[in-house]
């Protein structure tokens, strides 16, 4: 069981990174939503406030900024892929709902930053529920233990991204070449799709 769910999570990541993640202006934001998420996990416990600020007003615009402005909506190559098809196969938040929950957040009291969280929290929270209704209980529970660990992932993947970037790589070339969602940890077996 815990086999298939570690499997159930590699493949998530390998499907949100090879789909996702192609841009390097992309990938370096989501090493600095990376870094200000570790930040803001460990201040939940210090001041939730500020938690929440950090949260939404420097982890998650980044993080979104990169795909709304920066990854390409066209023809995915590497994957053989229309944007429009991988928009309709993932399984978190694709870019329509997310415009959805940046809404709600948007338009939440500024002054009430622990709606933020609750925003936070009732949006994983109902996509993994929603899930487990639309897939199954396992693809719900591996979604949400891979977006609550993405920071820690995330810091890792693409902690190359930014000096890449200032080399002038603006498109990731070894993205369907290197296993990189692994880590090295594991080898790169054939992957089925079952899309992040």
């Amino acid at each position: 069981m815990i086999k298939n769910y570690l499997e159930q999570l590699r493949i998530q990541r390998w499907d949100d990174h090879r789909y996702y993640h192609h841009s390097r202006i992309n990938q370096s934001l989501h090493f600095v939503s990376a870094l200000s998420f570790l930040f803001a996990y460990v201040w939940l416990f210090i001041d939730p406030v500020v938690s929440a600020l950090v949260g939404w007003l420097v982890s998650m615009t980044s993080r979104q900024a990169g795909h709304f402005f920066f990854e390409p909506h066209t023809y995915d190559h590497i994957n053989q892929a229309t944007h429009e098809y991988k928009e309709e196969i993932k399984v978190g938040y694709n870019l329509q709902r997310k415009v959805v929950l940046m809404a709600i957040w948007a338009l939440s009291p500024r002054q009430v930053a622990k709606i933020w969280l609750v925003v936070g929290g009732g949006g994983l929270l109902f996509r993994t529920v929603h899930l487990f209704f639309i897939r199954d209980v396992e693809t719900g529970l591996v979604w949400m233990t891979k977006i609550l660990t993405d920071p820690f992932h995330d810091l890792m993947l693409y902690r190359g991204a930014p000096l890449a970037l200032m080399r002038g790589e603006l498109m990731d070339p070894g993205l369907h070449l290197n296993p990189e969602h692994t880590l090295g940890f594991i080898d790169e077996p054939v992957l089925e799709e079952q899309h992040a």
